[in-house]
């Protein structure tokens, strides 16, 4: 602070707000995330998997103004027809957060599942971080994230019309399947802290699935 102003100058004084929502789904899935300016893209795909209730079980990345930013062993034979850098090594620090308020919010998408092809457009703006609050946690939300493995948009909407429909003939496999604990439009913002923090306990920094495979 300066002479009891903020310092727009010094990053510490600043969060991340980002809004999220899942690209051609109605009504929305959508999360709204305060993220801390420190953190990196390996560590916001920890953030969105426990989010939206994903379990890390299919390959993700980053498109960010062209530039796909991930994990590169994944795509070690070359089979992409993008370079894939390093998603340990940008942090939200590093964007440009323009000046003006909500309607100069910065964009890009998250992609998860390339078979289901789950894609999540982030807005992100630079907001006051608040004295006390423990970042990063979710403080708005809509309905359930799908279930892995559904299908993509498609695939969910053929679900959702089974599972909401006793006469349906794949009713009772439907709600056998996706387990009794599930509803669409449930979203518990206590239950989505909580993974967040399990979340990033066990990432310590960067992917989850980077530090499991050393032990």
């Amino acid at each position: 602070m300066i002479g009891g102003m903020l310092n727009l100058f010094d990053p510490d004084n600043f969060i991340v707000r980002a809004e999220v929502r899942i690209l051609d789904i109605e009504p929305e899935i959508s999360r709204v995330l305060e993220l801390p300016i420190s953190l990196n893209l390996a560590q916001l795909h920890e953030v969105l998997q426990a989010a939206f209730g994903w379990t890390d079980s299919h390959l993700h990345q980053f498109n960010i103004g062209g530039l796909i930013y991930g994990a590169p062993e994944f795509d070690e034979d070359g089979l992409s027809d993008n370079t894939t850098f390093e998603a340990t090594e940008v942090r939200m620090t590093d964007f440009h957060f323009p000046h003006g308020g909500n309607e100069d919010a910065l964009t890009f998408l998250y992609e998860y599942d390339f078979g289901d092809g789950w894609r999540h457009l982030l807005r992100l703006i630079r907001v006051p971080r608040e004295e006390g609050v423990k970042y990063p946690r979710c403080v708005a939300g809509k309905r359930s994230g799908p279930p892995e493995d559904v299908g993509g948009t498609s695939g969910y909407a053929d679900f959702l019309e089974a599972w909401l429909d006793p006469e349906h003939e794949e009713h009772k496999d439907m709600r056998r399947w996706v387990g009794r604990k599930f509803h669409p439009e449930a979203c518990n913002l206590d239950d989505i802290n909580k993974a967040i923090v399990k979340a990033m306990r066990r990432s310590r920094g960067g992917y989850r699935f980077r530090r499991e495979e050393r032990y």
